[in-house]
């Protein structure tokens, strides 16, 4: 058994505790929690999401979402809109000030992600991301898996 300090996510704990300070930081600067990050970030380069595509895409439980985006309507950030055709389906979009603070963040999550990155050459980033995606893939098929076979 590999060590405990050596265990995937042990170094992704890791990891994530040495470059989630600078985006907390920022976060707290525009009032808006990780969660509230990620959903913005999201309708930010995809525009009009459903629900059910916001979770998914944001890793976030349903259940939790509908705070979520409870917190950011209140705030002017987003607004939800009943499809016509099926009420059931509820899109989530970025207000025009949701949009303009998207813009006004770009600049600085770039110069985080660039100061990440810079840590370790393009190619090692490219076989960085190549390799978490294979281990992601490769959990969920196993997951799927166990679930089909019972």
């Amino acid at each position: 058994m590999a060590s405990f300090g050596n265990s995937l996510p042990m170094m992704m704990h890791r990891t994530l505790d040495a470059i989630m300070p600078k985006y907390r930081e920022l976060f707290s600067k525009y009032e808006l929690t990780e969660q509230q990050w990620r959903v913005l970030r999201v309708l930010w380069t995809t525009g009009r999401v459903t629900s059910i595509q916001l979770a998914q895409s944001t890793l976030l439980p349903a259940p939790s979402l509908v705070g979520i985006i409870d917190r950011l309507e209140k705030k002017g950030l987003v607004v939800r809109l009943r499809s016509k055709q099926d009420r059931r389906v509820v899109y989530v979009s970025a207000t025009p000030i949701g949009k303009a603070l998207g813009k006004e963040v770009a600049p600085f999550v770039d110069e985080i992600n660039d100061g990440i990155q810079s840590a370790v050459s393009e190619k090692e980033w490219n076989a960085l991301q190549q390799t978490l995606e294979k281990i992601s893939n490769h959990m969920n098929e196993t997951k799927l898996k166990k679930v089909s076979n019972g």
